[in-house]
């Protein structure tokens, strides 16, 4: 079958959007299938790649920041994806399209479809959906929404990576059917992590630095557990990496914490692998894929009680829920599994067993069967 994926971010760009879409292309292309990925531009990157058994074309202008795409950016991305899909289409017909996000990539796959006749399959994954990241995405779907139905209502199938993410898409588009698919993780290619016990507990942060992602509050909590033993790794960039290094050093906590800025999706598993439990204090999540990567690397969740976060989390088993902005309820969670090794050690065998339930050769195989119905209806 020949697939044609459209994103506007890929790794090494963006977040883990991206990496699922990497993810199951991987798996895809493993399965035969014949894969072609448009994605944007960035300096440092090939305009072709081969990648894993798949075609990347990096394609419109070139992205500025590895962590965020501009409007503009997005814009000009739709419009490249429609003239490459558009010029692919001459000499290789896409069985099916998959587009990762709505808003931006979605537009340019109502197009290749209207204009080919190739049906697509549109994955939601929060920050495309109204109201699902509102501090970051409110100001552009003020201007954009009127243009959304369409993209919904004219996909072959509609997915939505947590159960989450589909209940606040029904509440805009509630005449589209949406599917559940979770995002997965391979564990046969994951490192071992590693068991140090003379070390103090890695408490682990992945993400952009931005108001969504709250990285501020980690940094407040564990201000209250000086007396405890721990290290914390906080891996991203983004306009707040300024305020987080500000507040570490009001604190005087600069030999606690590491910030190594933005790093690739195998240096995020590689910090894992080292880590002991992770913590995600955002204000909005879809389903996070570092939260699906540490259930598989065998590390303690603390993660905010929002989104697909919930699934994710066995409160009291595997790690702990808060509410988002609940900073004191950080700090006891964070404290509970500080200060008792038997207790951080039971929540990380339990993560271990809850991430069979994210297999990705089951959801490879969930897409696959997707992608044959459509293309047998088409």
């Amino acid at each position: 079958m020949n697939i044609l994926v459209l994103i506007h971010e890929f790794p090494p760009v963006g977040g883990g959007g991206g990496r699922v879409a990497q993810d199951l292309c991987h798996g895809l292309a493993a399965r035969g299938h014949n894969l072609r990925v448009l994605t944007a531009r960035m300096d440092g990157l090939p305009d072709h790649e081969e990648v894993d058994g798949f075609h990347v074309i990096r394609i419109g202008p070139k992205r500025r920041f590895a962590f965020r795409a501009l409007l503009h950016e997005m814009l000009g991305y739709n419009l490249a994806a429609i003239w490459h899909g558009l010029r692919l289409t001459d000499g290789w017909k896409p069985d099916v399209i998959h587009t990762h996000f709505a808003v931006p990539a979605g537009a340019a796959a109502f197009w290749l479809s209207k204009l080919t006749g190739v049906p697509y399959i549109l994955t939601a994954h929060l920050g495309d959906v109204p109201g699902g990241v509102p501090e970051k995405t409110d100001h552009i779907f003020r201007w954009v929404f009127p243009l959304t139905p369409s993209i919904w209502q004219a996909a072959a199938r509609v997915v939505a990576v947590s159960h989450f993410t589909r209940r606040i898409a029904l509440e805009s588009y509630p005449n589209v059917q949406v599917d559940v698919i979770h995002n997965g993780v391979d564990r046969s290619v994951m490192p071992e992590r590693e068991l140090d016990a003379t070390r103090p507990p890695r408490i682990i942060f992945a993400g952009r630095f931005v108001e969504q992602k709250n990285p501020t509050h980690l940094v407040q909590a564990l201000a209250g557990l000086k007396d405890l033993p721990w290290n914390c790794v906080m891996l991203g960039d983004g306009p707040l990496q300024a305020e987080v290094k500000e507040q570490i050093a009001a604190f005087g906590l600069q030999d606690r914490f590491t910030l190594p800025g933005w790093v690739t999706p195998e240096e995020v598993l590689d910090w894992c692998r080292r880590g002991d439990i992770l913590c995600l204090p955002s204000r909005s999540e879809g389903l996070p894929v570092a939260g699906v990567q540490a259930l598989a690397m065998g590390l303690a969740v603390v993660l905010s009680n929002v989104g697909g976060n919930t699934e994710l989390v066995r409160h009291g088993e595997n790690g702990f829920l808060f509410e988002p902005g609940d900073v004191p309820a950080l700090q006891t969670h964070l404290k509970t599994l500080l200060a008792s090794s038997k207790t951080l050690k039971s929540a990380q065998a339990y993560s271990f067993e809850l991430a069979n339930q994210f297999n990705l050769q089951t959801i490879v195989g969930q897409y696959e069967g997707l992608f044959k119905t459509v293309t047998f209806m088409d």
